[in-house]
């Protein structure tokens, strides 16, 4: 991927870029590692050609097989709420997507721990991975509702897609003092919650955040 293409032009330039890191902050996202991560990344490459002039538009896009990229505020307020347990190792996201929320993570995190269950899609990140140098991803292709227990335990779990209710799964994962982030709820209503696992008991902190809307976490393989 040569300079211009990650650098971008007209709608996909830098100045562009600005315009939406200063609508985040205006949203409240405070947590400048984050804000200067967005800043740097290259949103419009985790699109499709057609739709890249909308990259740095604060709002959700499609990325085919009834997906979508998150929008930019979302990101950055599950990346920063995920931060605020303090500094992370490892980090499981359940539904890589376009890769995008992926590629944040792996900018502030030691490594980050990735499963998709819709085949072209994770080629696809891969593949924009590969691109961007980005050497401490980890993904495969799995049903995300049963986290990767191959990995476990995470610092920190975050799921871009909302089940009915929290995968007890995940719990499992998550080291002591882990962090849980995840949207829940269904097709009409979801919260985003944040979990905190208290030391390494049973025992978890919840608390809601805001109302969000995700495509459902679905089980099985799509090829």
């Amino acid at each position: 991927m040569n300079s211009i293409e990650l650098a971008g032009v007209g709608m996909t330039s830098q100045r562009t870029r600005e315009r939406l890191i200063q609508r985040l902050i205006d949203q409240g996202i405070a947590n400048q590692a984050v804000l200067d991560v967005i800043r740097m990344t290259p949103r419009h490459i985790f699109l499709d050609e057609a739709l890249s002039h909308k990259a740095y538009e604060d709002t959700a896009l499609p990325i085919g097989y009834s997906q979508t990229l998150s929008r930019p505020y979302i990101v950055a307020r599950m990346t920063e709420i995920l931060l605020s347990a303090g500094p992370l190792k490892k980090v499981l996201e359940i539904g890589t997507g376009s890769g995008y929320q992926t590629t944040i993570l792996s900018q502030l995190v030691d490594e980050v721990c990735t499963v998709e269950r819709i085949d072209p899609l994770l080629r696809k990140a891969k593949d924009r991975f590969r691109k961007l140098g980005l050497n401490n991803i980890t993904a495969e292709l799995s049903d995300g509702s049963f986290g990767w227990d191959k990995h476990a335990p995470y610092d920190g779990i975050i799921t871009t897609a909302a089940p009915q209710a929290i995968p007890e799964g995940l719990l499992r994962q998550m080291a002591p003092d882990g962090i849980l982030v995840i949207p829940v709820g269904n097709g009409q209503s979801q919260d985003l919650r944040v979990l905190k696992r208290v030391g390494d008991s049973s025992e978890f902190d919840e608390e809601i955040v805001e109302k969000v809307m995700f495509v459902p976490l679905l089980g099985g393989l799509s090829r």
